[in-house]
């Protein structure tokens, strides 16, 4: 596929971008349907979705407006001539998966490559979670509940880099456990709360060599077969090797494992892993970790927007959520890149700000060239 084309008129854009200029030679080429030219290629679909999240609005009629109406947005985002409000919407719905599904794993590979990594006497974590999205009731294919349709994103988070790394998307009932297979692989630790619980899974996990630091519930039975000392004045209260269910339920592990219990402002965790590698405080410590893609979604979906839905379809929910990703890992490389930082929304508004700046001194600066021009014409005559 031919390089982006469209010449950026704001550095800090251009810079910003740039990522994805690079890659979009290897990126796979969308064809049409039919005989008819795409009007609103990936390029263009990309580029839209991207401006969407970083100025934050809040419908795809509102980015619509601005895409037609704004100079900026005329210039550097939408397609000459503009966008028609049909042309926009099949192309969100219908075109671009693959696309933008290339473009995110490439991103993620150029981010893992240049972002600094945390905690890597811990081994590669990454935290796992699904995160339910309000649907409207024309929404067929989101079942939740009678008259409430939600969609759910199973979503893999690396904790050493700070980035999202994996996305599935299915109805709100769909089960978050069978994702862990998928989103993990072998040499990993997974990091997940209560709802992955399975002493099945826990077994096929050890067996495939894939890790896991499960929190449990507090009244799962257990049989000890080996108890490890616990440090004085530390968090950690229990520490031992056991077998998790009981055959009377039908629920237990093949497979021994450990079970580490360590209790904070008065709530007592229980987790349950395969890393015997590591102290107990290490493993209370990696569950905390946990809570980074609780806050990764909620950072997520208040300042980039991307839970106010565009598209409808299964397909182009997707997209729209790959193009929030895709956002995400952009502002993720712009920052280390230029700031040494992670992410952050004061980082984010001042990425809009320059590129408002930058646009219309642009303006300014081509008003104040045709003015000169005029003045030496009139000095001619």
């Amino acid at each position: 596929m031919k390089k982006f084309k469209k010449k950026l008129t704001s550095k800090t854009f251009e810079k910003f971008y740039n990522p994805v200029q690079e890659i979009a030679p290897d990126m796979p080429e969308q064809k049409p349907g039919g005989n008819k030219p795409i009007e609103f290629d990936t390029e263009n679909q990309l580029k839209a979705l991207v401006y969407y999240h970083i100025e934050s609005f809040e419908s795809g009629r509102h980015l619509l407006q601005e895409l037609n109406t704004d100079d900026f947005a005329k210039s550097v985002v939408a397609p000459e001539g503009g966008v028609k409000k049909s042309t926009f919407f099949d192309a969100i719905n219908e075109r671009g998966l693959d696309q933008f599904t290339y473009l995110f794993e490439a991103l993620k590979a150029k981010a893992v490559c240049g972002l600094p990594s945390s905690h890597e006497e811990l081994g590669k974590l990454t935290a796992i979670d699904g995160s339910l999205i309000d649907s409207v009731l024309s929404m067929y294919w989101a079942d939740y509940r009678d008259n409430s349709k939600k969609a759910k994103a199973h979503v893999g988070f690396d904790l050493n880099k700070g980035i999202p790394c994996k996305i599935f998307l299915e109805d709100g009932n769909s089960a978050e456990r069978p994702f862990v297979d998928q989103i993990i692989e072998p040499g990993e630790t997974s990091v997940a709360d209560r709802g992955y619980q399975s002493h099945k899974l826990f077994d096929q996990w050890q067996h495939d060599e894939k890790h896991y630091v499960c929190r449990i519930k507090a009244n799962t039975s257990r049989e000890i077969l080996q108890q490890y000392d616990v440090k004085d004045e530390s968090i950690v209260f229990f520490d031992a090797k056991v077998f998790l269910g009981s055959e009377q339920n039908n629920n237990k592990s093949e497979l021994p494992l450990r079970l580490v219990g360590y209790r904070v402002d008065e709530t007592n965790y229980w987790i349950a892993t395969d890393r015997f590698d590591l102290d107990a405080e290490q493993i209370a410590f990696i569950y905390k970790l946990r809570w980074e893609i609780e806050s990764f979604f909620a950072w997520w979906k208040r300042h980039l927007k991307v839970y106010h839905l565009i598209a409808r379809s299964k397909h182009g929910l997707m997209v729209q959520l790959l193009a929030g990703l895709i956002t995400y890992l952009l502002l993720s490389i712009y920052c280390q890149e230029n700031f040494s930082e992670r992410v952050s929304i004061k980082r984010v508004r001042q990425l809009r700000i320059e590129i408002r700046n930058e646009s219309r001194n642009m303006e300014n600066n081509w008003f104040a060239v045709f003015l000169n021009i005029l003045l030496k014409l009139f000095a001619i005559f």
